[in-house]
């Protein structure tokens, strides 16, 4: 039923089965809880149960079944990458050695990898655990495995970021948005909302104010930008009067005293200027899509079907907030749903509503090697 798409018939009958299993019967228990967990992952419901999934790990390890408990970790390190802890993602898979694993396995090690490693912007160490897992994943003779890794490759193709410098906008890369973040420019970020520079960084993720006058700042280096659009851009008003250019004064001294030593603010005859001290230039570095909600479809862009909850979880906001979310951009046809209550998902419309089958390692009901890849 999971190959077949039926992702909520199969959790159903998996379920009957850890509890059809008796007590002397703990290691199909435990192959029951793997094959729900990774059912789960599939449905992008990241909020089941973790220690249930950590004890049949320890039930399979006892019991001497290595691959289903390696599968096992690998959903765990997964669900940690899919809603953005990195550094506990990483440390777990560190702990796996892909060399006595099986093929299937080893694809998988290789792609968790490659994600943590373009989430931390090391572009060559994405591509080679890509070309290890193409290679494992060929070896396997899985062709959703092999369409996985094909995805992995075409999203680090594809466009990471946009780059704004003295007028002139052009896409980057991963691998030229690594270069230019080790380069000598006073870097913008506004895809992470840092100022990079000589090696020293400024992050201004929490005073959204600030980041809105030096983005407008460095849009317009090595120009000046009146007072009344800085006004506009960081109180969002219209109209100016003293008061607000007052606010504005207090907020440029925030700014000043925030990128020091990487650069300063000079004030000029129509409004403010951006100089930087430590660099020759200024870049601004901007997400491919300037979106409202791009965090969400950032995420929806991986063609799967999420649950709001596991937005929400993967967003760090409340469910009640993503939900709103999601009701705005489904009036607006940018985002469509299936199924009603807990079982309601949500994807974009370019993407078919039959989701993509899971692909399984291990021996269990859920999964055959000879998957398919409807999406």
């Amino acid at each position: 039923m999971a190959q077949l798409g039926d992702l909520v018939r199969a959790r159903a009958l998996v379920r009957r089965a850890a509890r059809a299993f008796g007590p002397k019967e703990a290691v199909a228990r435990a192959r029951c809880i793997v094959a729900e967990a990774e059912i789960a992952l599939a449905t992008r419901d990241l909020g089941w149960p973790v220690k249930a999934l950590d004890a049949a790990r320890l039930t399979l390890e006892a019991h001497g079944d290595w691959v289903n408990a390696a599968h096992a970790q690998y959903l765990d390190i997964r669900r940690l990458l899919l809603i953005g802890q990195l550094d506990e993602a990483q440390e777990k898979l560190a702990r796996l050695d892909p060399a006595t694993m099986p093929p299937p396995l080893r694809a998988t090690h290789e792609l968790v990898a490659a994600g943590i490693a373009m989430r931390h912007l090391h572009s060559q160490t994405a591509r080679a655990a890509l070309a290890r897992a193409e290679i494992a994943a060929r070896q396997s003779a899985i062709p959703a495995l092999l369409a996985e890794v094909d995805n992995a490759v075409r999203m680090l193709d594809s466009p990471a970021a946009c780059l704004l410098a003295q007028g002139e906008e052009r896409p980057l890369l991963l691998d030229e948005v690594e270069a230019l973040l080790n380069s000598t420019s006073l870097v913008v970020d506004a895809c992470r909302y840092v100022v990079r520079g000589a090696g020293m960084s400024v992050s201004l993720s929490t005073r959204p104010i600030l980041f809105t006058l030096v983005r407008t700042l460095a849009q317009a280096w090595p120009d000046d930008v009146p007072r009344e659009i800085l006004i506009a851009r960081a109180f969002r008003l219209k109209l100016s009067d003293e008061s607000h250019r007052a606010r504005l004064r207090v907020e440029i001294g925030r700014l000043r005293a925030a990128l020091k030593p990487l650069a300063g603010v000079v004030p000029t005859k129509r409004g403010f200027a951006l100089v930087p001290q430590v660099s020759p230039d200024v870049v601004l570095l901007t997400p491919p899509v300037e979106e409202k909600y791009a965090a969400v479809f950032a995420l929806l862009s991986d063609a799967e079907s999420w649950s709001s909850s596991a937005l929400a979880l993967a967003l760090g906001n409340s469910q009640r907030t993503v939900q709103r979310t999601l009701d705005t951009l489904a009036a607006q046809g940018k985002v469509q749903s299936f199924g009603h209550g807990r079982a309601r998902r949500w994807l974009t419309p370019q993407c078919p509503v039959s989701r993509r089958p899971c692909y399984s390692p291990f021996r269990c009901p859920v999964a055959r090697m000879n998957a398919t890849n409807p999406c």
